[in-house]
């Protein structure tokens, strides 16, 4: 994926051909790329790199004076690019030059695929420890050894088929990166087989934040460390991976980073691009969704000399915004700690009181230079108020609701959410539901992921998925859940 017009039938069974043959090597530059970037440091093949089941090739770029303890990223190429065409057009040795990182650009070929396309649809070369994916692992281990890289500064990116592998290499290595940004890919494990492949890059999929996520956690089960932090880059104008994929993305990684699916805050940024920010509890930025207006399929660039610009136009790489500059930026390659939530502070004091059987009275404290405030319930927006209060209507009777309230500035950007606060509305006793484990996944009031059980809405864990393990699950609002064990 890139893909030209006609080889429109891309990731469909009869436009792969998968073999076993060396990739080509790539020749190694003897001088600096003809971008507009200067670079200083080194791009060479490097070879021996572990037993390499995915039968790739690696190369790395290293800014002159690279010292031990910096970070490094793994940059993966399109279908029909190569390394160097990565190497030359993506702006990433502008900012390991600026910044001080190493880059390795894994190489796939015709050899093992028709377009030289890395196979994140086939899951005997995506997964945890096996094919390609562990082939670029291999390279990240074979860097750290020769460059002495910060192994807890670890991130991946790609384009395209690129950039579903890197979906893929983040669900399945959450141990050895700490942030990825999909460009114009797919959700982590979309499909499983080559047949699958097209439906993933042209239809909904019709999944569930949670089924989505649940996917990402399937990859490495039992794992229980920290997620990586994930940018999201999409063209609106894309007919080779629709849109559709970012919003599965964008779904997916908020629901593994425990985060709801409203943008925390929102930014206008350049060429006509949308910034998306979603925090976590602490503020702390864990997913953003960048929204191009109008780019069809590839890597966004914006050739140039100022800071926030990079790389060199070519086929797949579309001059509109430097996406490798942001991306830096939002996993902290520039010596912060990422984007902070542009905007108003979130507004204090909320307070819910139930108003009857179908409602509840929100109030809060009024934030300078606010002209309107959004506020949100159950993590979905609720509706929008001019002043510092509001009225939530049309409720079910007897049921728990968790708010929480942002302000919004003239220009229309939204601030960081105030602390959440909950409520029950009157009337009616909440409902419960006594099963086992299996049937309590199967009425759809519990998931399971890795064999275990959680409770729908809360998370809480409910032990092993199967009929032999019940518990009693409490109904407190549309789609939550909670364990109620001897309670009702």
């Amino acid at each position: 994926m890139p893909l030209r017009p006609a080889a429109a039938a891309l990731l469909t069974a009869a436009a792969l051909t998968i073999g076993t043959a060396a990739p080509a090597p790539v020749p190694t530059p003897t001088a600096a790329p003809a971008t507009a970037d200067t670079v200083s440091g080194t791009f060479q093949q490097v070879t021996g790199f572990g037993a390499n089941p995915g039968n790739l090739a690696m190369y790395s770029y290293t800014p002159a004076g690279l010292p031990s303890g910096a970070p490094l990223v793994v940059a993966l190429h399109g279908c029909l690019q190569t390394a160097n065409d990565y190497y030359r057009n993506s702006g990433w040795t502008t900012f390991a030059d600026r910044y001080g990182f190493a880059v390795v650009f894994p190489q796939t070929s015709s050899a093992n695929n028709s377009l030289s396309c890395f196979s994140w649809f086939d899951a005997t070369k995506d997964s945890r420890g096996v094919g390609e994916a562990e082939s670029v692992v291999e390279m990240v281990t074979k860097a750290k050894a020769l460059y002495g890289s910060d192994d807890r500064r670890v991130f991946v990116t790609g384009l395209s088929a690129g950039g579903g592998m890197a979906s893929d290499l983040l669900a399945d290595y959450p141990d050895v990166f700490a942030g990825g940004a999909i460009d114009s890919g797919l959700p982590a494990q979309c499909a499983t087989t080559q047949g699958a492949a097209s439906g993933c890059q042209n239809s909904d999929q019709g999944l569930t934040p949670a089924q989505w996520g649940d996917k990402v956690r399937a990859a490495y089960p039992g794992y229980t460390g920290p997620w990586p932090r994930v940018a999201i880059w999409q063209g609106s104008a894309d007919t080779v991976v629709r849109p559709v994929n970012a919003t599965e993305l964008r779904d997916q990684w908020t629901d593994v980073q425990g985060v709801g699916q409203n943008p925390t805050s929102t930014r206008s940024l350049p060429g006509g691009t949308t910034e998306e920010v979603y925090a976590d509890a602490g503020g702390r930025p864990a997913v953003a969704l960048f929204t191009i207006a109008g780019m069809g399929h590839g890597l966004a660039v914006n050739p140039g000399s100022a800071a926030d610009q990079c790389g060199a136009t070519g086929s797949y790489f579309l001059n509109t915004i430097c996406s490798s500059y942001y991306t830096a930026q939002f996993w902290g390659l520039d010596g912060g700690t990422g984007p902070t939530n542009p905007g108003l502070p979130a507004p204090t004091g909320l307070t819910a009181t139930p108003t009857g059987q179908g409602s509840i009275a929100l109030a809060w404290q009024a934030v300078s230079g606010a002209a309107s405030y959004q506020v949100y319930r159950n993590g979905a927006m609720a509706g929008s108020a001019t002043g510092p209060s509001f009225t939530d209507t049309g409720l079910a009777p007897g049921t728990s609701y968790g708010y929480t309230v942002a302000a919004v500035d003239p220009s229309g950007a939204v601030g960081t959410r105030s602390a959440a606060v909950t409520a029950t509305t009157g009337g009616g006793a909440a409902q419960c539901f006594t099963d086992s484990n299996y049937n309590q996944v199967r009425a759809g009031r519990a998931t399971q992921s890795g064999g275990l059980t959680y409770a729908l809405g809360s998370g809480q864990s409910m032990g092993l998925w199967n009929t032999f393990v019940t518990h009693t699950l409490k109904q407190t609002g549309p789609g939550y859940f909670v364990l109620a064990d001897g309670q009702c």
